[in-house]
């Protein structure tokens, strides 16, 4: 079988974000640290370490943001060094529904996401 819908080509892909997902203080603690060490070593920037669920996210949680040419080095950065977070990684193409969703993958456990914030199809 064949699939027969056009393929996108993926320089659509501006940029990534890799949300340190945690849920107490114990975790705050890890996620400031794996975000520092990150900073320190890729030219990312670190968003705010948020105390309770923001957006779709289900957990507290720090976003990551960094330049799609520096996934290769970032990902596997954090496959490693994760600690106990969670990771959720995202492309960014514009288009929030479809990053949040079919553009994703999960270091560690994944976690549903609330998508009602995205509005209806």
């Amino acid at each position: 079988m064949s699939d027969t819908s056009p393929l996108t080509d993926p320089r659509r892909i501006t940029y990534y974000h890799a949300h340190l997902y945690y849920e107490d203080a114990a975790g705050l603690a890890e996620a400031r640290r794996v975000a520092e060490a990150a900073a320190e070593r890729f030219a990312i920037r670190v968003g705010r370490f948020h105390e309770r669920p923001v957006g779709p996210h289900p957990l507290w949680s720090c976003q990551l943001s960094f330049a799609a040419e520096l996934f290769g080095e970032v990902v596997p950065w954090l496959a490693l060094n994760r600690g106990s977070l969670d990771v959720f990684v995202h492309v960014g193409t514009g288009d929030d529904r479809f990053d949040h969703t079919q553009g994703v993958m999960w270091l560690g456990r994944s976690h549903a996401l609330d998508l009602t914030v995205f509005g209806d199809d």
